[in-house]
């Protein structure tokens, strides 16, 4: 089976009167299935490797395989393309429109596509909405919705167009310790299912919820190991509720 991505000595040059080297020389390979959190302090050049992972930005130079195809060299409008049908994202803001309900909220990636008709993507989001959980909220606006409601609106946007690759960023930076670790509960049962996810966090404890964490310095890997200790987010939150529980009948 082809890996969901491969790069192979990508570099991301950013020029100006002082010429930037946001990604030198990285190369990695992610199977389908997978869940990885890409680390590293600020300007350690991990939101620019997310970018081009989304399509979002193109390589300086070196290869790009998306599901086995090669989009180094792909235009704009393919590129666009991609990122609709491929990809899902996932942003720490949530990126909602207030006006729209939640199920119109998770329409419009489909929207873009155009591959499917209206009933159609009406069915798709209504299922989306359902493995997250929100099937009940369909018709609330995000303002009437808890920030953990609102991310979980987010995610079933991402699952819209059944894409190859989630990439979350920072996908719990304005959530609560139990909030958060309810969305890293969703995230892990979605790649119990197959879906391959990809997170930027700068939270260790959020790392350890995924399976591999890839560490990035000045630009660069510099380290790509498996999670050791796992927390796995049901029984984390069945702690929080015990610790809360024991606060609440102390004397």
């Amino acid at each position: 089976m082809k890996p969901v991505i491969q790069l192979e000595k990508i570099n991301k040059i950013y020029a100006g009167a002082v010429s930037v080297h946001a990604v030198r020389d990285v190369s990695l390979q992610i199977e389908k299935g997978e869940f990885v959190a890409v680390m590293g302090s600020s300007g350690s050049g991990k939101s620019t490797l997310m970018n081009l992972l989304g399509c979002l930005d193109r390589a300086t130079n070196g290869r790009y395989l998306l599901d086995g195809e090669d989009i180094s060299e792909l235009g704009r409008n393919d590129l666009a393309d991609i990122r609709n049908e491929k990809v899902g994202f996932v942003f720490q803001g949530f990126n909602l429109l207030s006006r729209t309900s939640a199920l119109e909220n998770v329409e419009l990636p489909m929207l873009y596509t155009r591959k499917k008709s209206q009933a159609s993507q009406r069915e798709r989001a209504l299922l989306a909405l359902e493995r997250v959980g929100l099937s009940d909220r369909t018709d609330h606006h995000p303002n009437q919705l808890s920030g953990g409601q609102q991310q979980r609106v987010a995610i079933a946007r991402a699952l819209a167009n059944d894409p190859s690759l989630i990439l979350a960023d920072e996908p719990t930076g304005n959530l609560d310790t139990q909030t958060s670790v309810e969305i890293m509960g969703l995230f892990q049962a979605l790649n119990e299912q197959g879906i391959t996810l990809i997170m930027v966090t700068h939270e260790l404890d959020i790392a350890r919820f995924t399976k591999r964490n890839i560490v990035m310095r000045d630009g660069r890997v510099t380290s790509d190991q498996p999670v050791t200790n796992r927390l796995v987010a049901t029984e984390e939150f069945q702690r929080l509720r015990e610790e809360q529980r024991a606060v609440q009948l102390a004397p």
